[in-house]
């Protein structure tokens, strides 16, 4: 990383210091640096670090959050840029808690780490019925549906918003993950889902490799 642009933002957002962060990008932008080496070698290489530090145990959750809120915050000037110049997203995601579910605190550092890694994620937010994630597959065409609960009483909503999706003809056309403090792999196994991740940053990976899978050897 040459550019003193983009090497002090990605320092201030791996520090969480939103207001910085957000300068750094409108210095890098006034200064010519290309929309996408903002995106790629500021914003998602400091979220790829983010999680690695989050995995080996030096960032907490409170750390996770703090980066993805300015990751956030830079993406919203960045985006006009990004269309303008025609920068494609990593991939599309519809991501919701399931219905009977009101616990969003996980679902959301996963949204806001998946954005940091250049997805375009729609959110729709908690208590989210079956027909309401197919009709945001429908409308949206995602590549990844990302499905969480926290509540065990909540869980078997999950098979049922995949048999609704296979129902609708759509389950071939969308892979989906599924996380959340009760879930396990197995479980994942059991109903159909494409994959599991146990945390956000995990999730993150997951949702890259189903959007990017290795060539066949």
């Amino acid at each position: 990383m040459t550019d003193p642009n983009l090497e002090s933002l990605y320092h201030s957002i791996l520090k969480g210091q939103l207001e910085p962060a957000r300068e750094e990008v409108q210095a890098a932008l006034k200064a010519g640096v290309a929309p996408d080496r903002i995106l790629n070698e500021g914003l998602i290489a400091a979220m790829g670090e983010t999680g690695r530090l989050f995995e080996t145990g030096e960032f907490y959750v409170p750390e996770m959050l703090l980066a993805a809120r300015a990751m956030k915050g830079c993406l919203q000037l960045l985006r006009p840029a990004l269309v303008a110049s025609d920068v494609r997203p990593t991939g599309r995601v519809v991501i919701g808690v399931v219905a009977g579910d009101l616990h969003d605190i996980g679902k959301n550092l996963v949204s806001m780490m998946l954005e940091g890694a250049g997805f375009e994620v729609r959110d729709l937010g908690v208590d989210v019925p079956p027909p309401r994630f197919v009709e945001a597959v429908q409308e949206s065409q995602p590549q990844i549906v990302a499905l969480s609960a926290l509540l065990t009483t909540t869980m078997a909503q999950m098979g049922k918003t995949l048999d609704a999706l296979q129902v609708a003809g759509l389950r071939g056309k969308t892979k989906v993950i599924v996380g959340g403090a009760p879930l396990t792999e197995g479980f994942a196994t059991k109903i159909g889902a494409d994959g599991y991740a146990q945390d956000a940053s995990r999730a993150v990976a997951l949702a890259m490799k189903l959007v990017n899978p290795p060539p066949r050897s």
